[in-house]
């Protein structure tokens, strides 16, 4: 088979050449607005009687997509067209949902009635609460969130025709009640009673305070917390065609009810290789400072394929130089961290471990960077979370780019049912034998 060749002519669109057992095929040539090419390979199967095998889809493009650009070598990141770096300094996670959703920064007026609506959405049906108490005691947050938002569905039904004012109170009561899911199982799991959002907080303070409020004792808001969250909801917004999203965008594509497709991407979400990865960071650093080390000795390990320990939160499938996500991180730690009554011995030692690494050639030749999971945990510790709410606080920060995957997907022109083809390596055919006769 030889390589596919750019065949273009004057004002003739462009092609691909693809030779296939002496045939020539052409196939047409698709750009992004970005300079990204693909090769469509649509009507492949159908012309020649090929596919093609694309293990994990790494060169795969499975949809076209307005929402998120990715330049994993350059370290670019942006959403609807603006620089992770400015939303992160300028911009509020519900500024952030809303520019996902519908494309555009909003008005003073728009984001005004789009945070009141949110508020307005963020109770649970008061059945729901029997839920939380049928599950076993030290069931993990993520389970119980999975579970209970694709229950939505039969407490908030979706309707025959969904009009845009029915898709809007759905895409609402997802973003404000995923978080209110959260805060309940919480509490639940603790043994304290729940506390219900209130309408004079916003976003990131009115789940804070169902988390951690309590009849007891005097809560009160730290600014600098409440940024630090407001951050890392902003950063993990969306991410192009990740597994939960291409999940998402997957479940969708069956006419599946939107809660249920979303739970399916919280059930993506989970895994260790995806959500779970911030985790294991932390544990990583506990187990180097109860080593008493500063990460020296665990990088050389690191590094022998004969040992167990990997550098987590270093490399990423997408990033071939630094995650920008990473870098923000990296600064909200050193100002929160800073706070009187703060600080914590493990970002040092993740300061430490980043300067090894840097300077390894083994982790540069390979590409090896910090990732956004290196100091994400750090924030959500700094803030009190408990480390099996880590991937929960993901999912609440990506079910608005979900969301607005969904959205475009069910609003687009080409929208069919995904089904990936395959390529058979089992026995060919074979006739039944009477077990009495099998060997």
């Amino acid at each position: 088979m030889a390589l596919p060749k750019i065949a273009s002519g004057q004002g003739m669109p462009e092609t691909a050449k693809l030779i296939l057992e002496g045939k020539e095929y052409e196939l047409p040539i698709v750009r992004g607005t970005e300079g990204e090419r693909a090769v469509d390979i649509s009507g492949l199967r159908k012309a020649s009687g090929y596919v093609t095998l694309d293990k994990g889809y790494e060169n795969t493009g499975s949809c076209r997509s307005a929402i998120t650009f990715i330049d994993g070598e350059k370290g670019i990141l942006r959403y609807r067209g603006y620089p992770i770096e400015e939303l992160a300094a300028h911009s509020t996670f519900t500024e952030v949902a809303y520019l996902l959703l519908y494309g555009e920064l909003p008005t003073t007026t728009q984001l005004e009635e789009f945070s009141t609506f949110l508020n307005e959405s963020s109770l649970i049906h008061e059945d729901m609460l029997h839920f939380f108490v049928g599950f076993p005691r030290g069931s993990h947050p993520m389970g119980i969130l999975a579970t209970t938002v694709a229950s939505l569905s039969t407490f908030y039904p979706i309707p025959d025709v969904m009009d845009e004012m029915a898709e809007r109170q759905i895409l609402a009561n997802l973003i404000s009640q995923v978080r209110t899911i959260a805060a309940i199982s919480y509490k639940k799991s603790i043994g304290e009673p729940i506390v219900y959002p209130s309408y004079q907080l916003r976003y990131v303070p009115n789940f804070l305070s169902m988390m951690f409020s309590s009849p007891v004792k005097e809560t009160k808001l730290d600014d600098d917390i409440v940024r630090a969250i407001d951050l890392f909801l902003i950063l993990h917004a969306d991410h192009e065609q990740n597994c939960s999203t291409s999940t998402v965008r997957m479940t969708g594509s069956s006419l599946a009810n939107v809660y249920a497709v979303i739970s399916a991407g919280i059930s993506a979400l989970w895994g260790p290789r995806h959500g779970g990865a911030n985790q294991e960071v932390i544990t990583m650093l506990e187990r180097i400072r109860d080593a008493h080390g500063d990460g020296t000795e665990y990088v050389k390990r690191a590094k022998d394929r004969n040992t167990p320990d990997r550098l987590m939160g270093f490399g990423h499938r997408v990033y071939k130089s630094t995650d920008p996500r990473a870098n923000i991180l990296k600064a909200a730690c050193h100002t929160l961290l800073k706070k009187p009554g703060m600080n914590d011995p493990l970002f040092d030692i993740a300061l430490r471990l980043e300067e090894i690494a840097l300077k390894d050639e083994y982790f540069l030749s390979r590409n090896l960077y910090p990732n956004v999971d290196f100091y994400s945990g750090l924030i959500l510790r700094a803030a009190g979370m408990p480390y099996d709410m880590f991937t929960v606080l993901f999912a609440i920060g990506r079910t608005p780019g979900w969301l607005a995957h969904w959205r475009e997907m069910y609003h687009g022109e080409d929208f069919r049912i995904m089904r990936p083809r395959q390529i058979y390596v089992g026995s060919t055919r074979r006739h039944y034998v009477e077990r009495s006769a099998r060997q």
